[in-house]
C-alpha cells in the first residue's frame, strides 16, 4: 500500500473513494524489560528526553501501523482514511497501542 494513501483526513485529494470496506485496526501490547525500566528510571532522574521510552513508544506505534496496513490489504483496500492512534495502559508497565482507520478503495481522478 502506498503510504501517501493513508491519512487522518476523511478524504484524499486527487482521489475518489469508490468503496468503503469498514474499520481496520492494528494492535500491539508492549512492556519494557527490567533493564529498560532501570535505564529509563536513571534517565528520569536527570530530566529531559527519555530516549528509552521514546524508542519503546515509536516501536509500538510502528508495529501497530504495519498491522493496520496488513489488515487493510487483506480485505482489499488500497487506502486508509481517518487513521488514528490510541494507547491504553492494560496494567502497570504494559501498554496497548492501537492504530485504526477506515479501509477504502480509491481511484485517481
Amino acid at each position: 500500500m502506498d503510504h501517501s494513501l493513508i491519512t487522518t483526513s476523511t478524504s484524499l485529494e486527487g482521489y475518489r473513494i469508490v468503496k468503503h470496506l469498514g474499520i481496520v485496526r492494528g494492535i500491539t501490547v508492549r512492556s519494557r524489560s527490567i533493564g529498560g525500566n532501570i535505564a529509563g528510571g536513571l534517565q528520569s532522574l536527570f530530566g529531559g528526553r527519555l530516549s528509552i521510552y521514546v524508542e519503546l513508544c515509536e516501536n509500538a506505534r510502528e508495529e501497530a501501523y504495519q498491522l493496520l496496513i496488513q489488515h487493510a490489504q487483506a480485505i482489499g483496500a488500497n487506502a486508509i482514511i481517518s487513521m488514528r492512534y490510541d494507547a491504553n495502559e492494560v496494567m502497570q508497565g504494559i501498554t496497548e497501542v492501537l492504530a485504526y482507520g477506515t479501509a477504502v478503495v480509491v481511484e485517481k481522478v
